[in-house]
């Protein structure tokens, strides 16, 4: 569950962020990582969903 500002996502006026989270396979019950780029407002509401 990290938030991170990546320097090369910043474009003009728009400011990005890409977040990474940890998501666990029902079947296997192994975890894997999710990743999204998005606005730095909608991060908490992603990181939140399952």
């Amino acid at each position: 569950m990290a938030k991170k500002t990546v320097a090369s996502l910043q474009t003009s006026s728009k400011r990005l962020t890409k977040a990474i989270k940890m998501v666990k396979s029902e079947k296997s019950g192994s975890y894997t990582f999710v990743e999204s780029v998005m606005a730095p407002e909608a991060v908490n509401d992603w990181l939140s969903k399952k």
